[in-house]
C-alpha cells in the first residue's frame, strides 16, 4: 500500500488520522513540522503529503514549495482557515486538493484515493521500474529502494532511454540521435563516457540492471529476472 505523509504539529490530529488511514490499509508516516517532513521524504518513498498550513519552522506552503521541487507527489493542504485568499495561496504554492478544519477522517480518505488515482494514470508513462529501481521522467530522480539519486541531465536520459528499450542492442549512432539530438556533432565516445560514468554510479548500489558492452555494435541494458 502507498505511503501517505501526514505532517501537522497537532498531535491529536496526527494520531486521528493515523490511526483511521491505517485502518484502510496505508503506511502513515508522520510529522510534526516541516523541517522533519522533509527528513522523512529524504529516506521514505511517500505516495502523497497530507500538510498543514499553520506550522513552526516551515509553514504548509513553503513546505509544499519544497516537496514541488524535489518530489512528484499529490500534496492536499489542511488548515482550520477557510479563506479564499488562503485557497488561492495553497493553489499557487502547488497544492493538489484542499480540506478545511475539522474534518471527517473519512472525507481525507476519499479525497487521497481519488488524487492516487489521477497521479497512478499520469504516471503511467513517465516512471519506469526494475527490480527496486525507479526512474521518474518528470521529477528526473532515480529512486533505489529509499534512497533518491539525481543524475546530470544527459546521464539522465540515457539511462532513461536504456530502461524503456531493455535487453535491446542500441547502437552508439542511435544513441546519440535519442539522447543527445540529430543535430550533435560530437563523437560517439561522448555514449562510452557517459555509459562508464552510469556504471560507476550504480554498480555498487543495485543489481537490478547491468549495462553490457556489444562489441562493434554499442551497448545492451540487461535487466535482472525474477
Amino acid at each position: 500500500m502507498p505511503n501517505i505523509l501526514i505532517v501537522d504539529d497537532d498531535i491529536n490530529i496526527l494520531k486521528l488520522v493515523e490511526i483511521h488511514l491505517s485502518q484502510q490499509g496505508y503506511v502513515v508516516l508522520l510529522a510534526k513540522d516541516g523541517m522533519e517532513a522533509l527528513k522523512i521524504l529524504q529516506k521514505h518513498q511517500c505516495q502523497l503529503a497530507v500538510v498543514d498550513i499553520m506550522m513552526p519552522y516551515l509553514d504548509g506552503y513553503e513546505l509544499t514549495k519544497e516537496i514541488r521541487k524535489k518530489y512528484d507527489i499529490p500534496v492536499i493542504m489542511i488548515t482550520a482557515k477557510n479563506q479564499l485568499e488562503d485557497k488561492e495561496q495553497g493553489f499557487q504554492a502547488g497544492t493538489d486538493d484542499y480540506l478545511v478544519k475539522p474534518f471527517e477522517p473519512r472525507e481525507l480518505a476519499f479525497r487521497i484515493r481519488a488524487l492516487l488515482r489521477r497521479y497512478d494514470k499520469q504516471q503511467d508513462d513517465s516512471i519506469i521500474q526494475i527490480g527496486n529501481t525507479m526512474i521518474n521522467k518528470k521529477s528526473y530522480m532515480v529512486q533505489i529502494g529509499d534512497r533518491t539519486i539525481i543524475l546530470p541531465l544527459k546521464e539522465f536520459e540515457l539511462l532513461y532511454f536504456l530502461f524503456t528499450n531493455p535487453m535491446q542492442v542500441l547502437s552508439r549512432n542511435h544513441l546519440i540521435e535519442q539522447v543527445w539530438g540529430v543535430e550533435y556533432e560530437g563523437d560517439e565516445r561522448t555514449v562510452d563516457v557517459h555509459i562508464k560514468r552510469l556504471r560507476e554510479r550504480f554498480s555498487n548500489l543495485t543489481d537490478d540492471f547491468q549495462i553490457k558492452t556489444v562489441r562493434g555494435v554499442g551497448y545492451l541494458l540487461e535487466a535482472r529476472r525474477g
